[in-house]
């Protein structure tokens, strides 16, 4: 199926009528990967219907906080200090996504990020579906050998100049986006979209064992040191498909994943969940986004009966982590 929707994606005769009128395909870099966590800079690759590129916008942002990882992004506090604020980009950002589907790898993090941004802005993003690239790769059959941003970019041969900067991050994700619709296009492939629902009102809340600072700020803390404090919520029990996940609750990574490991494992920990590092009978769920290779942990998780879910289901997740129950 791969060898045929590739010879026809570069001419396809007939678009499907059902598919968008447009795309904005997005990348934002941000302080980390919490709910309180916020954007540092974004950029934006508008397209049109077939994919070819209409026009690009970028910007940085200054988060009023520390700016987490720098060794990441690369972006410093003294770089952030004069940058504008997300209020004041808030609605230039909106006429790059008002009316189109949003593109993003891993796309349920940069939608949640921005409508996070938005709701303590007091306003709403106009964005109603969102495409994650990741899910469009898994549609299409693409033999990646993991789901990373630069595994997508070559394997359509595009050349990336400047990981973790959103500007080249969106180009590359537009340039191989682009491809990929048009194999989906010749193949009648349905497209993995996705709604999108906006958040009306924002409150902050405190992270677990952090101090307010000026102003009510938390500064996250972001020492070389990887140790984690304790779970201190009892396990429940393993995940069941379909429910939410509860605090407690033991989790598992395996493989690649598109954004850094700590950052995701923080998540995970400030969400209340125990991250661990082997899998056990006791393991609650395990991430992975390739639950057909022979790793260790997928191998003991498919003995064990231990639920498998992907790194894109396990951000839905993720947003909405029941809290552990009382008593």
């Amino acid at each position: 199926m791969l060898e045929d929707l590739t010879a026809a994606a570069s001419s396809p005769t007939a678009w499907p009528a059902a598919y968008p009128r447009g795309y904005a395909v997005v990348d934002v870099e941000t302080t980390g990967l919490a709910r309180d966590d916020r954007i540092i800079s974004a950029a934006v690759y508008r397209l049109d219907a077939r994919g070819e590129v209409e026009d690009h916008w970028y910007t940085v942002v200054n988060p009023e906080r520390d700016p987490g990882p720098v060794w990441i992004h690369g972006l410093t506090s003294d770089v952030l200090e004069g940058a504008p604020l997300f209020r004041d980009i808030a609605a230039e950002f909106a006429t790059r996504l008002e009316g189109r589907v949003l593109v993003a790898h891993n796309a349920v993090f940069d939608w949640q990020m921005i409508a996070r941004e938005y709701a303590r802005a007091r306003g709403e993003a106009p964005v109603r579906q969102r495409l994650c690239t990741i899910a469009l790769s898994k549609e299409l059959g693409l033999p990646l050998p993991n789901h990373k941003l630069e595994s997508l970019a070559a394997h359509f041969g595009v050349v990336q100049q400047r990981a973790h900067h959103a500007l080249d991050d969106a180009r590359v994700l537009a340039e191989a986006f682009r491809p990929s619709l048009r194999a989906a296009a010749a193949g009648g492939v349905r497209l993995p979209l996705h709604e999108c629902l906006p958040l009306t009102e924002w409150t902050e809340r405190p992270r677990i064992g952090q101090q307010a600072g000026p102003g009510g700020y938390r500064p996250a803390s972001w020492r070389p040191s990887r140790k984690r404090p304790a779970c201190p919520y009892p396990n429940p029990g393993r995940y069941e498909p379909g429910k939410r996940l509860r605090q407690g609750m033991r989790v598992a990574f395996s493989g690649d994943t598109s954004v850094e490991r700590d950052l995701l494992e923080d998540r995970a920990t400030e969400a209340g969940l125990h991250v661990a590092g082997s899998l056990s009978r006791l393991t609650s769920l395990l991430v992975t986004n390739d639950p057909d290779s022979g790793t260790s942990k997928v191998v003991k998780a498919r003995q064990y009966g231990t639920p498998v879910v992907d790194e894109a289901a396990f951000g839905q997740l993720l947003a909405d982590v029941e809290p552990a129950s009382e008593g």
